[in-house]
């Protein structure tokens, strides 16, 4: 399946996309895609609508704004260096164990939005990365177990600001949680629909040049170990995300750096899943 979150920003209502493409909303029988519905087996329960020809739903025009297809997660952890072409270009060599940070979860958005320059940015960066959706209280996992933990995946693109990130003092969230700075979607595809994540193409675009050009195959640590792995150090909920990393080809990895500036857009995508597109805009 393919889950949606459609409506005004901060207003979404869940919807669902059936095969052939229609959008329907399914907010008459499901509250929200958030903790609780997968806590409590709302995956079954909208396969179960689906296949009883969503009752009560109705379709939604195909112009309609898509929120995040999650609903405000508890967590958004993501891992850097997880590709090596991208551990080059940040500097240094690869970590022995997998690089862990946190990006603030109001800085999720659509995957369509505007992505917002704060005052003082001068140094924005794209990221575009695989995001995996736990969908059940998950703690010190096998990693041969892992991937039953999961509900599906999403695109994410963890948006920078590398001054902040790296020369503002402290860990790296001040240079990753600006409002904006994670939209995800266009969708969440269970994993019913998609089996494989190590075999996905990763791609991102700005103003039409391509610059990032990435296989999940080539990721140093997969999902399930990376789901076991993050789960040793904290109990992951469900709608939890993660984000697994980005290949090489970000702005500060060029000589010289190439970093987005408003007006810039950026389109990026992930096989199998979807594509997302913003557009850079200075703040106020």
């Amino acid at each position: 399946m393919k889950l949606i979150r459609h409506g005004g920003s901060g207003r979404e209502s869940p919807g669902v996309i059936l095969p052939g493409g229609r959008m329907v909303d399914a907010s008459n029988e499901f509250r929200e895609y958030d903790e609780g519905f997968f806590a409590c087996g709302g995956l079954d329960s909208l396969r179960s609508w689906v296949a009883d020809g969503c009752p009560g739903g109705f379709e939604l025009p195909t112009d309609v704004r898509l929120g995040s297809p999650i609903a405000r997660p508890s967590k958004l952890v993501c891992v850097g260096k997880n590709y090596a072409d991208h551990a080059k270009e940040f500097g240094g060599g690869m970590p022995d164990e997998p690089v862990l940070f946190m990006k603030a979860t109001t800085a999720c958005c659509g995957p369509f939005d505007e992505v917002i320059l704060p005052a003082g940015c001068k140094n924005l960066d794209y990221e575009v990365e695989l995001a995996v959706v736990i969908g059940r209280t998950t703690k010190n996992i096998k990693e041969a177990e892992a991937m039953g933990s999961i509900a599906g995946y999403t695109v994410m693109c963890d948006y920078s600001e590398r001054a902040w990130q790296k020369e503002r003092c402290g860990q790296w969230v001040k240079g990753k949680s600006a409002d904006t700075f994670a939209p995800l979607g266009p969708y969440l595809v269970t994993t019913d629909n998609l089996t494989d994540p190590q075999s996905l193409c990763l791609w991102t675009k700005v103003n039409g040049e391509k610059r990032q050009n990435g296989w999940s195959g080539d990721m140093t640590f997969s999902v399930a170990f990376l789901v076991s792995y993050i789960s040793q150090f904290m109990t992951l909920l469900p709608g939890d995300v993660i984000a697994t990393g980005t290949p090489a080809g970000v702005g500060m990895g060029m000589k010289p750096p190439r970093f987005l500036s408003a007006g810039d857009q950026v389109e990026l995508g992930i096989e199998g899943i979807g594509i997302m597109r913003q557009r850079v805009i200075p703040e106020g």
